[in-house]
This record gives C-alpha cells, structure tokens and sequence, in this order.
C-alpha cells in the first residue's frame, strides 16, 4: 500500500520569538514545510484543530511563561492528535540531570536541546520526517486497513507468535458472540473460544506454511459451530513468525471437500487441519505501509488462494474452465460487497448486535425472533396440531391460498379454460333520486343506521334488481360525490345501472345486494367521527367506489377454484389475486370505454390518478391472502401509537401527534384498507336476522361450488362445505374465531362501533348454542327451546337453475337449512 505524503505543517509554539523560534521558523522554510508560530497557548488549540500540524515543537524552558507539559497533555486529549509528532525544547544547562521521562508522561514525542542554528533545526526536522513522521503516517494509513478489515465478510483474528490475541474484526465478534475486550491480550489457550490451542504446537512445527482446514469452535453461549479457517504466519523482524491471521469461514465447513489441485494436506492432531504448499504471507519493509502480500507458483494457484467461501473451485484443465472460474469469483466478489440495506435487514442486524452482549436466555430468545423474521410470511398465524378444527383450517386454506397445494395424486389435471358467466339480466331503468317508488322510500329511511335491513331494500326493488342503484344514488348524494367527481347525477346513474347489470344475479352470495350492503357498511363507517377527521372528501370518494365496485363480475367461485380450474381469469392474472384484480380492472375499463356513464370524465389528471391509486388499493386489500397483514399492521402503526398517545393526562396529551399519525399518508392507506375489509365481511356483525341470511346466502355458494369440483373432479378447495355433512354453525363460529373478532376489536378501537360489537357477541353465542347442542343447520328446530330464536324470517329463494338442480333434497325452516331434513337434529 502506497500513500502520498502531503507538505508538513509545522506549529511552533514560542511565548517569545527569540533565535531559538526564528532557527526553526527557517529551517522549515529550507525543509520546504508550512510553518505556523503562536504565542498563546490558548490559541494553540484552535489553530491545531484547523490545520492538523504534524509536528508540533513547544517551548519547555520557561515553565512561568509556558507551561509546556499541561499544553502537551491539552493537544493529546485531542483523537486527532493521535499521530501527531510533539518536540519539547529544553535549556541546554543542567540538561546531564533531566530525565525525559516527565516529559514522555506528558505526551511528548522526544526532546530538542536549545540550539538555534539553522542547520541544527533543519537536521532536526529532516529526522523527524524520515523517522517519526513517517513511522506515525503509516500508522495513519493503517486505519484503512483497519476498517477493511471491519468491514469483511469473514471472520479475521490475529494473534502474536506466542498465540495472544491481537486483533480480531467485527465479523468475528458477531459470529463468535464474544466483543474484542474481551478477547484483546488474552492468550488464546486461556479463552474458550476454539480448539486450536491443542494443534498449536504441530502449527508452529510448520513454520512459514499456510494451513488451511475444518476444525469445531465453540461460540461465548456455548454451541459448537464448524469453521473453515486459514492460519497464515506472518514473517517479521529476524525472519521469524511474528503473527499469525486466521481467516475463518462459518457455516460453510465441508469435511469432504477436496483440496484444490496442486495443495497437499496433512491432519493435524485429528482436526482435519490440510496442508497447503509453502505459500507465505511476506511483509514489505520499505517506505511502504507493511501490508501482507500473496505469493504462489502461478496464477491459478493465486485465484485459489483468494476464493470465497461459497465457492468450490477445482483445478482447471484448459483456459476456457481457469477464465470460467475467475469470471464466477468476481462476481461472487461483487455479492459479497453489495450493501442492500432493507428495513428487515436493519432490524435483523439490530438484534444481531443485542445478541453480543445479552445472558444466554436472552441470546437464545432473540435467535428464535430471528429464525421466525427469516421466514417469508410474517403476518400470517401458524396453525399448529392443536388447531384441529377442519372448518377453520379448510376456510384459511381455501380464502387465502390459491388453491394449488391441494393438487395431488389422481387430481392433477390441465384445465381447459373456462369463460365466466356473462349477466344477462337488463339495465333496469332508474329515472332520478326524487323517483324512487315508495316502497324504496319506505325500505331506505334508515340508510343511516346499523341495523339498516339490505333484504328489504332488495325485495322492495323487485328481487335484487337495483339495491346498488338506489343506496348508490342516495350514499353519493349523501356525501356530496357527484360534486367531488364533477359529475352530474345523470351519469352517475348510467354508472351504477352499468356497474350492477355486471353482477351476477344467479350468485347466491356475491350478487349487487351483497355490493349494496358493503356500501352501506363503507358509508356507515366514514361517518364515524374519528374516521371524518382523518380522511379526505376524496378518501370517501374512492371507499364508495371501492365498496360498489368490489365485487363486479363475480362468478360465485373462490380464487383458489379458478386457479384449479385454470380460467381465463386465472391465466390473465398469473394465479395471484385473480378477482379481486379483475374486479378494479373490468370495474375501470367498463367506467372509461362509455361516455355517458364515466364518473371521472370532467377530473383533474392528478386527482383521478390518485383516486384510482386509492380504489385498486382498497379492491385488492379484500383478497384474504394477505388479511393477517393488512390488520397486523394497522394495530401496530395505528391503533397503538394512537394508545399510546391517548393514554396521557388531558392537560399532557399532545393533540398534534395524534394529528400527525392519523394523517400520514401510509397510516391512511391502511385506515382505507381496514374500512373497505371490514365492510366487505361484517356480515356475522349485522343484526341477527341478517346474519343468518348472508350465513345461508355464502354456505350455499361454497356448497354449490363443492358440488361443482365433485362433478368436474377438480381438487375440492373446502372440503367440509359439503352440504350433505356441513355443520354452518361451526363454520360461522371458525370465520369469526380466525378472521373477525380480532380484525373487529381493532377496528372497534379504533372507530368506536359498540353495536357492532354488541351484535358480534350476541351472534357468536347464536352460533355457539346450536352447536353445543350438536346441530348443523342455520336455526335449532322449534322444540329444541335455543335461547337464541332470531323472530322473523327472511328465505333466500332465488337460486340459479345448477343451484337448483344441485339441491334437490328437500329443505325445511324457510328456506335456511339449506340441508337434508333428516340433518336437522343431532347426528343419529
């Protein structure tokens, strides 16, 4: 290692300028140095700070005025003086009974015997260059070393001929658990570090060889890892080993890897420990910095030496394998010196450093958080043994998977895709918001409310017709839409007609009602007071939208269906959120391909595109693949940040910070995401009646879909939505144990909904008390005395012909059994 040595600076430090400061002013001059003189000593710091002098020469014969060591030991105090050079001028008499060493105690560097000849200072200062100057750049230069060697990939200790530890560099503090204090002076033999103190008499048997080989090391909280290690002896003053550096790969050990070509190996006191060829780490004493340099017989033995640890390069038998194998190390190099910093990744190196200095139960806690955010799905539960429920593992296995995991065996099967139904029920005609019949009227006067009745607005609008189209018209003119989107209620109407004529009437359960209901719930919620103080007007725009075009072009089948299938749907969208992309996308190229029915015509660009970017985030958030995250990270940047601040004294509470996260725009996206998912599913917190409805409404659908796989022998996504065999009641009772209740409590806490919640738990023991008595049907027979009798009944009757076909059993109870009678009791 070269190093380029700049011009010096010289500081004199004389209280007086006499001969003595005037010889050395000149001298630097005839030396060709820059020279800077002070009298004070207070201005002797400040001057140092800036021009970084490498030598200073102090006045040390007039302590009254000077006091020359407490200067000296003022500039040492200083890091950057470090490497400084510090000459301290004494009286020639009485110089035979000074000692030197009160000034060494000081920080001086050695003593200049007052002597103002020019020459005598210009010789002066031509020793100090070439001795202690140049001795002190080089130790300068050596903190580059130094932080290379930091900053390696491997783990590097160096020891001292008698094995003490010199040196070892982050790695291996990191690997090993130990810091460098304590390791630091220690002889090797002494710290429980590794085995080679019992093979240390055989390395130093071999002088001037490197070995290189697997031996097991023992790390400070006690577990033995292998070690693939090189233990190169450094060759110092008088030819002899001076050091050793040993640097270890770990985790990558391989005891049956072969040497390279051209390398013996000899075991070692059993380690394993091979022998390489006489190749030594020289040591240049030359003005340059002492850098070991590698030295071999040709050139591919140099690449050899120099591979990584992941790499296992055999010899080369012609040109084009040798220029093969070195294009690989450089780019295995360049690996190795990428420094992708992710947040996980900062996270992981976090606790990577607590590990280091943590009691061994501590250690091993944090290895275990460790090992779980190295694994890709973070968010989502584990379902362990004890998770034995088949309702609830057949609905987290068919709601968020694709499906393909179940394909095995007999049921592997190319699919020939399969073109969704097409709607072909009609536009119904919607004049205006002023001429809704009166038993529309009658079935929307409390569209403001939670216990709003969606079956009644769709039975008053001629079986599920047009519920969207009136709530839509009547929850835009509510929030003023039409005048955020620059729209006339016109072309709002052609929109909603367009959009509700491309949901599928046929669907039990994913129909325009179910559209209708979720824009009922998105509106019920943007009204809760903390939600208006958070969102924008076009926030609520886009959750509208979102909530009516969710589900448009639904087939009534789940993803994880289609993708067995392999649909059109499922090709397009490359298994990955099939409808829930299909639902935006359709959702906007029907909106922009006609005129008259598109809502965002008259927007400014910006403002649609980030209206757009809000709707498709808020669609796809209701794809359940990714539920455990979407709601773990709202508890998480949210709601206990917001706790957290909420939960200060009135007068402390900083009104500010609340602001502040409720407003940044990340935790909005997840208020919109937590909105539109808690709209889509709040079916089990709906009055009583209705949650028995949409419960018929969604087993029914599963079970016309199981029929279906049967018949077309495709994989079966949830097995136990047989409906020969289902128990509803335990169905409903795993959705809402796995999916709602902790999605809901967040929510609860965070928009304040106590009906909802009230409603939740009176619905969960609904559900309970039919299956404690061991009944698998919507309601309990009516000698059965439930506690728990919903009053009225609303039947499901509209059923397409396959459905119809599909469930010839008789049914009984309204219509909700959606079962064999003799289903109705307990099993016999």
């Amino acid at each position: 290692m070269r190093f380029h040595q700049d011009q010096l600076q010289v500081l004199l430090v004389f209280p007086k300028e006499d001969s003595q400061c005037n010889g050395f002013y000149q001298a630097c001059e005839k030396a060709g140095f820059k020279c800077s003189v002070i009298k004070s000593s207070q201005a002797v710091m400040a001057c140092f700070m800036d021009k970084h002098h490498d030598i200073i020469i102090i006045d040390n014969r007039d302590h009254q005025r000077l006091d020359a060591e407490a200067l000296c030991r003022s500039i040492r105090s200083l890091k950057l003086s470090e490497n400084t050079v510090i000459v301290g001028v004494v009286c020639r008499a009485g110089r035979e009974e000074m000692s030197v060493m009160p000034l060494i105690a000081a920080g001086f560097t050695r003593w200049y015997v007052e002597n103002p000849s020019i020459m005598a200072c210009y010789n002066e200062l031509l020793q100090l260059e070439f001795g202690e100057v140049r001795s002190q750049l080089k130790l300068r230069a050596c903190n580059s070393v130094f932080t290379a060697l930091d900053k390696s990939h491997e783990a590097i200790e160096i020891t001292s001929e008698n094995h003490i530890i010199q040196y070892v560099n982050h790695t291996f503090e990191m690997t090993m658990g130990y810091q460098a204090a304590e390791l630091i002076g220690k002889v090797l033999a002494e710290v429980p570090v590794n085995e080679k103190a019992d093979f240390q008499d055989t390395v130093n048997s071999c002088a001037g060889k490197e070995w290189q080989g697997i031996y097991s090391a023992r790390k400070k909280n006690g577990d033995n890892i292998q070690q693939s290690a090189r233990i190169i002896p450094v060759i110092g003053q008088g030819g002899k080993i001076r050091h050793y550096v040993s640097i270890i790969r770990v985790g990558n050990a391989n005891k049956d890897e072969k040497p390279p070509e051209g390398l013996q190996t000899d075991t070692l006191a059993g380690h394993g420990i091979r022998e390489p060829p006489p190749a030594l780490v020289l040591v240049e004493v030359t003005d340059h910095l002492q850098v070991p340099t590698w030295t071999a017989d040709d050139e591919t033995q140099k690449y050899k030496d120099r591979r990584k640890g992941s790499l296992d390069i055999r010899s080369a038998s012609s040109q084009i394998t040798n220029v093969s194998s070195q294009r690989r190390h450089s780019s295995m190099g360049r690996v190795h010196s990428m420094t992708i910093e992710a947040p996980i990744t900062k996270i992981m190196n976090i606790i990577n450093s607590a590990q280091e200095s943590s009691s061994m139960p501590v250690t091993e806690a944090l290895e275990r958080v460790l090992q779980i955010l190295r694994t890709t799905e973070l968010y989502n539960p584990q379902f362990g043994a004890e998770d034995n429920d088949p309702h609830a593992l057949d609905l987290v296995e068919g709601l968020m998977s694709d499906g393909l995991r179940r394909l095995s065996g007999n049921n592997e099967h190319i699919h020939s895709p399969k073109h969704l139904q097409e709607s072909s029920s009609t536009i119904p005609v919607v004049t205006s918001l002023q001429d809704m019949p009166p038993q529309v009227v009658l079935a929307m006067e409390n569209a403001e409310r939670w216990d709003f009745n969606i079956f009644e607005l769709e039975s008053a609008t001629l079986n599920r017709h047009v519920p969207l189209v009136y709530l839509g018209l009547e929850t835009f003119a509510r929030f003023g839409a039409c005048q955020q989107l620059n729209c006339s209620e016109a072309t709002l109407k052609s929109w909603l007609q367009m959009i509700e004529s491309r949901y599928h009437a046929s669907n039990p359960y994913h129909n325009s009602t179910h559209s209708a209901d979720v824009l009922h719930a998105a509106a019920y919620f943007l009204a809760r007071e903390r939600i208006k103080k958070t969102l924008d007007p076009l926030d609520e725009v886009a959750a509208l939208i979102a909530a009516i075009i969710h589900d448009v072009d639904h087939p009534g089948r789940t993803n994880a269906f289609l993708c067995n299938e392999g649909s059109d749907l499922a090709l397009v969208y490359n298994d990955l959120a099939v409808l829930e992309s299909h639902h935006a996308a359709l959702a906007f190229q029907l909106t922009l391909a006609d005129d008259t029915c598109n809502i965002f015509k008259n927007m400014e660009r910006n403002e649609y595109r980030i209206l757009r970017q809000s709707i498709i985030d808020m669609v796809l958030a209701t794809e359940m693949t990714r539920h455990f995250e979407h709601v773990n990270k709202f508890i998480n940047s949210v709601n206990k940040p917001l706790a957290a601040l909420e939960g200060q004294e009135e007068t402390v509470r900083d009104q500010d910070a609340i602001s502040t996260v409720l407003r940044m725009p990340e935790n909005r996206a997840l208020i919109k995401r937590m909105l539109m998912k808690c709209a889509d599913v709040s079916n089990p917190c709906r009055p009583l009646e209705q949650c028995i409805e949409w419960a018929a409404r969604i087993s029914e659908e599963y079970f016309s879909q199981t029929d279906e796989e049967k018949r077309k022998k495709l994989p079966v996504v949830m097995p136990v939505f047989d409906r020969n065999t289902c128990s509803i009641p335990k169905a409903q009772l795993s959705f809402i144990n796995y999916f709602i209740t902790d999605m809901f409590d967040a929510w609860d806490a965070f928009a304040d909904l106590p009906d909802l919640m009230q409603h939740l738990d009176s619905n969960f023991k609904y559900w309970k008390e039919l299956d404690e008595q061991k009944l698998r049907s919507l309601r309990p027979p009516p000698e059965s005395g439930c506690s728990a009798q919903p009053h009225t009944a609303v039947s499901f009757r509209q059923q397409s012909p396959e459905t119809e076909k599909a469930s010839e059993t008789p049914a009984t109870c309204s219509g909700h059994c959606l079962m064999p009678a003799s289903e109705l009791g307990p099993p016999t």
